[in-house]
């Protein structure tokens, strides 16, 4: 079950329920809103883009674009983008991914790997943190970390969401 342990800080103990955070998010998100998902491989990142995915109306299936690079789920609300980074070494390679066509513009971007290029990409965005608990493999901690006006708003509206949700 998912748990909110305090404001912008959560607890997943099941990728069930990293998707459903990811779930909570989608209803929050408008065109133009940037989330980099940060963590180690296999922490949930992917799952959590699930989530947001089915959260925006798209049925269909959501893996990590780890060589395609981007993906597009346009069955939703709005489009959904979700890149996959983690393969790039050099700012330089961004071009060639085709984000800056769509980073900030139309839809809602997920950037997978997106924090060691943040400075390249965008002044304003959600930072997504998911880590993994060293005492148990199941378990997750989210901490969502703003930077920017329309990042602040949404870790709110996302943070409420989720408190809502607990109720």
């Amino acid at each position: 079950m998912l748990k909110r342990i305090d404001a912008r800080h959560y607890e997943s103990v099941s990728a069930a329920d990293t998707e459903h955070l990811g779930e909570l998010v989608a209803p929050t998100l408008a065109d133009g809103d940037i989330l980099v998902l940060t963590g180690g491989l296999g922490v949930g990142k992917t799952h959590f883009t699930k989530g947001v995915s089915r959260g925006l109306g798209d049925g269909h299936p959501v893996t990590s674009p780890t060589f395609a690079l981007m993906a597009v789920h346009d069955g939703g609300r709005i489009p959904l983008f979700h890149f996959d980074l983690y393969r790039l070494e050099h700012a330089y390679e961004l071009e060639d991914t085709g984000i800056f066509d769509v980073l900030g513009y139309e839809g809602a971007c997920l950037l997978e790997w997106g924090e060691q290029f943040q400075d390249e990409l965008c002044d304003e965005y959600l930072s997504v943190v998911i880590s993994r608990d060293p005492d148990d493999e199941n378990k997750r901690t989210v901490v969502l970390r703003p930077c920017g006006a329309r990042a602040e708003e949404l870790a709110e509206q996302i943070d409420k969401a989720v408190k809502d949700d607990a109720e």
